[in-house]
């Protein structure tokens, strides 16, 4: 996983609460230099640690939800965006691990447990998909703090 990021350093992470329960945790690493007033243009890794059991169809439809709120998706393409992630992310029980790598310019590669899950390789997406946590317009301005707390200005 970390070797598709051979310099990455943990910047930082958090836990994700939702009205009382505890979703998961979440690390974030980065090259040097890292910015994340421009996170969409560098390679990064997110792992996130799962602290109860979702189905993957659920997480799915619950990230293309985030993608929507912070800016418009047409409906075909939120429906191409849904597909690739349905084939990618599997269902997870307490303790799984999801990490995500952002590849710049080409998409965002998956693994669960360090085992490879599969890539969608699209830009856009990844840019995204990967703003749930990093973008301006987060639903979870404290996790992205958290996430970016060792990042540079």
């Amino acid at each position: 996983m970390l070797e598709a990021l051979p310099q990455g350093r943990l910047l930082g992470g958090g836990r994700l609460r939702v009205f009382g329960f505890q979703v998961y945790d979440a690390r974030l690493w980065a090259g040097p230099g890292f910015r994340v007033d421009s996170f969409a243009s560098q390679a990064l890794a997110l792992e996130l640690s799962y602290l109860r059991a979702f189905e993957g169809q659920a997480i799915a439809e619950r990230s293309i939800t985030e993608m929507r709120r912070a800016a418009p998706v047409s409906d075909d393409l939120a429906e191409q965006w849904l597909a690739a992630l349905r084939r990618v992310l599997p269902d997870v029980k307490k303790g799984d691990r999801i990490m995500g790598v952002h590849r710049p310019g080409v998409g965002a590669a998956f693994w669960l447990n360090g085992k490879p899950l599969g890539e969608i390789r699209d830009a856009a997406f990844a840019q995204r998909f990967f703003g749930i946590w990093l973008a301006p317009g987060t639903s979870e301005p404290g996790l992205r703090n958290a996430l970016v707390a060792g990042a540079g200005p």
